[in-house]
């Protein structure tokens, strides 16, 4: 495949993905408030949700608290697992499994050859993080569209697990002119977040597609009708917020080849590391945790 037909294919996974995501961490303003209605229906629902999007949004901001974690990630034809680090200079990943399985010799030897790859060419680090600052660009964009794109409404209360969550509905804003690519598949999305009233969280959320969404009058592709989005946070300690758990089944087509996504991401595991940790600090904290491990005999 050519390398416009890959930018197409992540954009068409990434713009479905961020939409919602950006909901959860970053959204703010978005609920009006409404005359002569009362509890949550009302105001005081509205105020919630402000809260609970703004303390997302704070949280979002707040780099001063890096973590080191495992993200287990399953698609249709393969599972990996891979032990993350964030530092200044960007996430760090090591391959610790493929299909639940320890990696072979082989498979082992390249993820090392990789990683000293990296230590070896700061640049390729660099642009890493460049991708990395581009993605956010692309969510402050789609933030911007936010206070216009979707009407939020009370649905009464949810259980998750034992703790009572208070539940809004979310529906694209019949009046949002979507000015960019980014933005077009807000006009699509209905779907739920559960907010927990007593840390004023959003603690779940999700999203249906509920039309077909072309790009580029469907040149560049589209988005089928079904498809749907999942993503969970909750505390990992400290009182940091992250997200434990990611699922998105979406089908479309890329240019004229059709693609399905059939993802699941769990993170876990989530331990402190230290602020300002370069990369290469990282790669060498990762190294000899795999050492520590083969030393045990785990």
């Amino acid at each position: 495949m050519d390398s416009r037909a890959v930018t197409v294919r992540v954009f068409l996974r990434f713009v479905a993905f961020l939409s919602l995501a950006a909901v959860l961490f970053h959204g703010r303003n978005l609920v009006g408030q409404t005359t002569g209605e009362q509890g949550l229906s009302g105001p005081a629902g509205a105020a919630l949700v402000q809260r609970a999007l703004e303390a997302e949004l704070k949280g979002a901001g707040d780099h001063g608290h890096p973590m080191r974690y495992r993200l287990r990630k399953s698609s249709i034809h393969l599972t990996s697992t891979k032990e993350i680090i964030e530092t200044r200079d960007g996430a760090v990943a090591r391959l610790v499994a493929v299909n639940d399985k320890e990696l072979t010799s082989e498979d082992a030897q390249k993820e090392q050859a990789r990683l000293d790859g990296l230590l070896a060419d700061p640049g390729k680090q660099h642009h890493r993080k460049q991708n990395e600052d581009d993605d956010t660009g692309r969510a402050l964009k789609v933030l911007r569209a936010l206070p216009k794109a979707f009407i939020y409404r009370y649905a009464g209360t949810a259980q998750d697990g034992s703790r009572t969550m208070e539940r809004f509905t979310f529906t694209p804003n019949p009046g949002y002119n979507p000015p960019d690519l980014e933005t077009q598949v807000l006009t699509a999305l209905t779907g739920e977040i559960l907010v927990d009233p007593t840390h004023e969280r959003v603690v779940k959320l999700e999203g249906h597609l509920q039309q077909d969404v072309d790009f580029g009058w469907g040149i560049l592709g589209r988005l089928n009708k079904g498809g749907w989005i999942s993503i969970e946070q909750g505390d990992v300690g400290g009182g940091q917020w992250r997200i434990v758990h990611f699922k998105m089944v979406m089908s479309g087509r890329v240019l004229f080849k059709t693609r399905k996504f059939d993802t699941t991401e769990d993170e876990a595991g989530f331990s402190p590391v230290p602020a300002g940790l370069s990369y290469q600090q990282a790669i060498q904290i990762l190294r000899s945790g795999q050492e520590a491990a083969k030393t045990s005999g785990r």
